[in-house]
Parts: C-alpha cells; structure tokens; sequence
C-alpha cells in the first residue's frame, strides 16, 4: 500500500520528532498533525525548571508554525481525536471532522497519576503535565510560601529546586524509602537526599498521607504518623497514567500502555505508538515503557524509518537527565548494576560544585553510569556501556586518564 497520509495524533516531543525524521527520510506525502492543546509542539523537560524560574525568558517551542509550514505539515490544535475507526482508516475529531489516514502515530504522552483525595480540596492544590500547569505555579511559588511536594520522583525533586530557588520553604513526601527510587541506585539517591536537605528542603522518606483538608487559605496534610503540616500549596507528581483510551477503544492491545513490536508498530500494523503512551517490546521478550525525553525521540524515529522503508540503526542504551539545585545529572544505562564505582570526589559539601563519575558494573562489565556535574564524560560512559566494556578499576578510576582515551 502506498503511503500518501500520514496522521500523528499528539503534538508533543515525539509528534514532533515523527515530522522531522519522516522529511529527513525523503517522505513526501502528507503529514497532518493533530494535538488537543492549542499550542504547537514544545518541550516538557523546562516546564519544571526554567518556565517556573526564568518564564519571560524560555522558549520551550519545538517547531514554530513557518517551520512547519516549510515541513508541508498540516496541523489542527485544540481539537482533539475523539475515535479512531482502524477499519475504516480514519479518525473522527471532537468537533466531528473526519481526517483518513495510511499510516497513523498515536503520541498522546500521559495525564498526571491523581491522588483523589488532594483533588478533592480543590484550590491550592496543583499538578504538573503542560505549560498550563507550569504558569499556574509561577505566583504560587513565592518568597516564604509553605510548599509541600508529594512524590520525591524526578519532577517532585525538580520543583523542590526551583521552589527553594524561590525562596519558598519546602518540604518533600516520600512513601518510599529513597528519592528517586524508581530510576536511581541507592549510592546516587542517598547523595540527592543529602543535596536537598543541605540546601534547607525537608524531605521525608517512608511518609504517607492520612488525611488533607483546607482550613480558611491553608492545607493541613495529617501523616500516617499523626503528625500535622500547614501549607499554602500542595503540590503532587506521583508518575503518569498514559493516555491509551483511543487505542482500547479501537480494539488495540493494550495493558497499562499501548503495547508496540520493535517498529513501534501496535496489534494493528497501520496504527503506531511512540513516547510516554508506548511500552514497547524489548530485546529480552518483555514489554518496557520508558518516561524519557530521548525514548520520545527514539521511538518516533523508529517509527519513520519503518514507514519508510529504512534500516533501524543498532538501539543506543538509555538515557536521561535531570537537573537539581543547579547540579546536572545523567544517567545510561542499568540502573540496577549489581555494584557502584566513583570517579572522582563525592563530596556532599562541595554542593553544586561537585563533580564526579559513577560507573555501574555487573559481572565485570560496563552496564550503566552517571555523571554529575561531569557531562562532558557522558558520551564517553555511553559507548563504554553500548559495546559492554570491561571494567578496570586502574584505568577507569584514574582521574588523570582521559575517560576518552577509556572509552
């Protein structure tokens, strides 16, 4: 079958990076970009950093509307899909336009996990997803405001930074026993946990709500140990719920995401998933999501190429950043390598001067690393995990040895 439309449904990072990798592939044929927000693609990684800190001065746009226009993209904003019709090949828009389609990309990314019970009080009370979200904080987080974070995650993290950059008085709550659980080993979380609580942040690991009221313009937050907190706003980021309902309507397979082979292909092979909505099949048989910028990117150029007809290059191991009290982290690879090494001083008094190397090792090899402060050394780690280089304690722990001249 000839391809001559191709419809992306999202105009997030990966809507986005489906266009640019689709016209570098030679696609001629039509794009039509379909997004539910009125904006056009942009960047979500700032929306916790920069656009709450320095708003007048980041631009967070991905592709401009001339630069889609020069790209042949037709593109429809705050209309969202309301139905996709697999058989019909097409897709019925809420303002009940129908747009056909050959090849279809659902890109819809994820809504914020709620917590009900913090929903429930209305005012006061936000979430993080769209740079609707993120302007909405911007007169909230103020010199001497109470703030609690609930989620000690990478976003919960992140604005714990920006809002103490604000001088609010912050405090973090952690079910978990560590921050950042989920997508860090201990040795790095425990280092995070110490930064934080340096630079005044009460964190609070192993804590759970009981209860949340508003009394007058307060929330009162009752732990499980009793104990009451009084805030001015309570802010939550306990994870995504990924926006699969069009694709369990359409009949898709689907578990917690939509379910995608390694051409990011679903169970229909004209409909494709790419990002945060995508858990996708791995070299070791298991279905995995990633929440990263990169895998966005990644999977939409899986996508064109598969469409296109061009060989996949070999998958580049994982990786992401985040960054904290004006230290920046990244991290490639296994997070869960069976033991850790570090290059250089961990030093949690030398704050956002620090600066070191941690390499994850299993078995003698190179599995994972992290560089804080360090990104230089960041390509360098990643083709040391990529080829599973073997570790030598000697070399790569030699702080007067070019980690290049390692790799």
């Amino acid at each position: 079958m000839s391809v001559s439309t191709i419809v992306i449904v999202g105009a997030g990072q990966a809507g986005a990076s489906a266009i640019l990798e689709l016209r570098a592939n030679k696609y001629e044929g039509k794009i039509i970009l379909v997004g539910d927000e009125n904006h056009l693609p942009y960047e979500r990684p700032p929306l916790s950093k920069d656009v709450i800190l320095k708003p007048s001065e980041t631009k967070i746009e991905i592709l401009s509307a001339e630069k889609l226009a020069d790209l042949g993209v037709e593109v429809i904003t705050g209309n969202g899909v309301e139905q996709i019709n697999a058989e019909q090949h097409n897709i019925v828009l809420k303002d009940g336009t129908v747009v056909a389609y050959d090849k279809l990309l659902l890109a819809t990314g994820g809504a914020a996990r709620r917590l009900p019970e913090l929903d429930a009080l209305g005012k006061h009370v936000y979430t993080l997803r769209n740079l609707e979200d993120s302007q909405a904080l911007v007169p909230v987080l103020q010199p001497g405001k109470r703030i609690i974070l609930v989620g000690g995650g990478v976003i919960g993290l992140e604005l714990a930074s920006s809002a103490r950059y604000k001088e609010c008085q912050v405090t973090v709550l952690e079910q978990g026993p560590m921050v950042m659980g989920r997508s860090s080993p201990s040795i790095l979380s425990e280092f995070l946990l110490a930064q934080h609580r340096a630079r005044g942040i009460d964190v609070r690991l192993s804590t759970k709500l009981q209860k949340a009221e508003l009394r007058g313009e307060e929330v009162v937050i009752t732990l499980d140990s009793g104990e009451a907190l009084v805030a001015d706003a309570v802010i939550y980021g306990i994870g995504i719920v990924p926006n699969a309902q069009l694709a369990v309507a359409a009949g898709l397979d689907v578990d917690c995401a939509v379910k995608v082979n390694e051409n990011c292909q679903t169970s229909n092979p004209d409909i494709y998933a790419a990002g945060d909505v995508a858990t996708q099949l791995r070299e070791d048989g298991q279905y995995r999501r990633i929440e990263t910028w990169e895998n966005a990117n990644n999977q939409a150029g899986v996508f064109a190429r598969h469409v296109m007809g061009v060989e996949q290059p070999k998958a580049n191991p994982a990786w992401f950043w985040t960054d904290q009290l004006d230290i920046n982290f990244q991290f490639v690879g296994d997070m869960a390598a069976a033991e850790w090494h570090v290059r250089g001083e961990m030093d949690v008094a030398q704050g956002s001067a620090a600066s070191f190397v941690l390499f994850g090792v299993t078995d003698g090899v190179i599995v994972a690393g992290i560089t804080v402060n360090s990104a230089k050394d960041m390509r360098h780690l990643k083709k040391m995990v990529a080829k599973a280089a073997a570790f030598e304690v000697e070399k790569h722990l030699d702080l007067g040895l070019d980690l290049r001249k390692a790799a």
